[in-house]
């Protein structure tokens, strides 16, 4: 009888937890989060200023890791250990942090990724809303790349809830502004709890029937084999000379998660091998009429298997950007933070219209 008791209690567990996890999986099928192919973005607080003739701009592109991947964070997807920020008050410390240095580059136009509106890894600060706050010269956009009720991974600390994006500041009048969802997608089951990548396209009128394309991007990192990357190039590179040959002129900046052509890891001291995750673009990918821009000498990535250390991290060129040929680069420089609030380090190119 004790051996037939012991079976019960055993089934009796197994099928406890077959109704939870099939419970969570179809909670997370209800709730999945998909967005269309296009999907306009409401433009707050847009500005009356034009660009014009001869104008400098400067555009910074900054990847803010939901101001919880500091210099004492590793991360569990690279091989860490830790999922969230070390606390609600280490958040706050990294937003103010990257609000600073967003006010000392004054750039005309910023790309800003992984901002996050409310996350269980940054302990629910609206962020977003912060930044929004204390840049009232700016107009705002925000498109969701990332809306997930919970992400149950790890198991000791969960990722939890996440709601993120994308979010471009303009010191200019923006026309228009579209969310494209990118092509590529997980399997099914990891795609329910995955980022859904998109570009965010923001238009600003120079001339009658002329634009300037503000784009930022930020695509996929852990795909094996790179075949998702590549499919959003592909959709990336249509889109640009779409746009290209109606005249416009194009601006794509953001967190590429590979490696820019023309710059290489072992530029910069590292105790560490390559990553799998670590990738080149394609060296055919370069659309018709598109040269890249960015700082080879400052690194704008580092390894998060492990916490900041210098000179032992891998680091490379991950961010940067992407330039019609009807406008002239003036300089691109990338400012080395050190990691101190977020995984990466911002870049700034100075540009004038042809």
């Amino acid at each position: 009888m004790k051996g037939k008791s012991m079976i019960k209690i055993i089934l009796g567990i197994l099928v406890f937890f077959i109704i939870i996890i099939g419970s969570y999986i179809l909670f997370m099928i209800v709730t999945d989060y998909k967005p269309e192919s296009e999907i306009k973005i409401n433009i707050e607080n847009n500005k009356k200023r034009y660009i014009k003739n001869k104008d400098e701009i400067s555009i910074t592109t900054f990847n803010i890791g939901y101001c919880g991947t500091d210099k004492d964070i590793d991360f569990f997807m690279d091989g860490g250990t830790q999922s969230r920020s070390i606390s609600k008050e280490k958040t706050l410390e990294n937003l103010n942090g990257v609000i600073s240095e967003l006010e000392s580059l004054n750039s005309d136009i910023y790309f800003l990724q992984e901002v996050d509106k409310r996350a269980t890894r940054s302990y629910k600060i609206n962020e977003y809303e912060t930044i929004k706050e204390k840049f009232k010269t700016y107009g705002f956009t925000f498109a969701i790349n990332y809306k997930v009720p919970w992400v149950p991974i790890p198991i000791s600390k969960p990722h939890g809830q996440v709601l993120s994006g994308l979010t471009t500041m303009s010191k200019y009048y923006i026309k228009e502004s579209t969310r494209y969802d990118l092509p590529g997608k997980e399997s099914f089951l990891v795609q329910l709890g995955e980022l859904d990548r998109c570009i965010m396209v923001n238009k600003i009128p120079i001339k009658k029937y002329k634009d300037l394309v503000l784009v930022n991007a930020h695509l996929s990192a852990y795909d094996k084999g790179g075949k998702i990357r590549k499919e959003q190039l592909g959709f990336l590179s249509e889109f640009l000379e779409n746009e290209y040959n109606k005249g416009s002129y194009v601006v794509v900046g953001g967190d590429w998660n590979q490696q820019i052509p023309g710059t290489h890891f072992t530029s910069f001291k590292t105790t560490q091998q390559k990553p799998n995750w670590l990738q080149d673009i394609p060296k055919d990918f370069k659309p018709k009429g598109f040269r890249w821009a960015y700082d080879k000498e400052v690194p704008t990535s580092r390894t998060m298997d492990i916490t900041y250390k210098k000179g032992e991290n891998l680091l490379s060129v991950i961010d940067g950007f992407l330039v019609s040929d009807n406008v002239d680069i003036i300089d691109v420089s990338g400012k080395n933070l050190e990691f101190r609030h977020t995984d990466h380090n911002p870049v700034t190119i100075k540009l004038m219209l042809k």
